[in-house]
């Protein structure tokens, strides 16, 4: 299938490869002049605006959209809006708030044009290799997309979650759950730290991924970051955050559901950014392995 796409960031890039090698024939558009040079030495079409990438393709358009969430996203859906017809698709797989999806989708529903919210998960490298994702939209726009999603998701790794919203509202929740993972990893360490400065962390990561309950691929990124850098000295323990996990505590508060681990680890970011923190070390550390976010060095 022929699919435009709009954002060659980290993931932009690696989703714009895995396309290509599941027999997709990928049209790519970028602001950044760089990454559209080295795609285009990937063997990726690149094409110098928006507009012409639309009209390059043929048939129904299916647009994929890999942007940062915010005002980008209305940019981007600005310009794509007079370059569509009526029954094209576009899909935002970037980590958009699921209120800003519904809205969206209900002015490109007045053009004709049909919206999928997609959450896109599994880091840089499972952008390349598969990815996990998570949709929400029209039934019939998603069966039509269906082969899209299955091809470039590991096996059962791709769930029609309903109406639209439900792809972003899920990947949310997920990011949430996952702040909340990183958080726990990264106390249980510091307090291993604590008791012995001396204690190989990476090993104790690696005995604990080999049949305890507590194995898991962020256990795995732990190993490979100690690996990497034993205590982790070369970093700050500064934890960012990408806004999800802000989302999903603000939007627990206002269903009244109790999220303390999810809300503690949210606000533990915060302290992050005032005092370096062994456990901050962590959680950086592990964001830098799966995401590619950057840490920021001991000077």
């Amino acid at each position: 299938m022929q699919i435009g796409l709009v954002g060659l960031g980290k993931m932009g890039y690696n989703l714009a490869l895995n396309f290509k090698g599941k027999g997709h024939d990928v049209f790519a558009f970028d602001v950044n002049k760089v990454a559209m040079e080295n795609i285009a030495k990937e063997g990726i079409t690149t094409m110098p605006t928006i507009g012409e990438m639309a009209l390059a393709m043929e048939g129904r358009r299916v647009v994929w959209m890999m942007v940062p969430a915010g005002n980008l996203v209305d940019v981007v859906l600005s310009n794509l809006k007079y370059h569509l017809a009526p029954d094209d698709i576009i899909i935002d797989g970037g980590n958009s708030h699921y209120k800003d999806a519904v809205t969206r989708a209900r002015d490109l529903e007045k053009l004709g044009i049909h919206y999928l919210d997609c959450g896109t998960s599994g880091g840089v490298n499972g952008a390349k290799h598969g990815v996990c994702t998570m949709i929400g939209g029209k039934k019939e726009i998603f069966d039509y997309c269906e082969s899209i999603f299955k091809s470039i998701s590991v096996p059962d790794g791709y769930l029609y979650c309903g109406k639209t919203g439900s792809g972003h509202f899920t990947k949310m929740v997920h990011n949430g759950i996952e702040y909340g993972m990183m958080q726990a990893i990264a106390e249980g360490m510091e307090v291993l730290h604590r008791h012995d400065a001396d204690v190989d962390l990476a090993a104790v990561s690696k005995v604990w991924n080999h049949g305890s309950v507590v194995r898991s691929w962020l256990m795995e990124l732990t190993q490979r970051a100690l690996e990497k850098d034993k205590n982790l000295e070369s970093i700050k323990g500064v934890m960012h955050s990408s806004g999800e996990g802000k989302w999903t505590v603000e939007t627990a508060l206002e269903m009244g559901v109790p999220t303390p681990v999810i809300t503690m680890s949210l606000l533990m970011r915060y302290r992050s950014q005032q005092e370096d923190t062994f456990s901050g070390k962590i959680v950086a550390a592990l964001r830098n392995e799966f995401g590619g976010h950057a840490v920021e060095k001991k000077d």
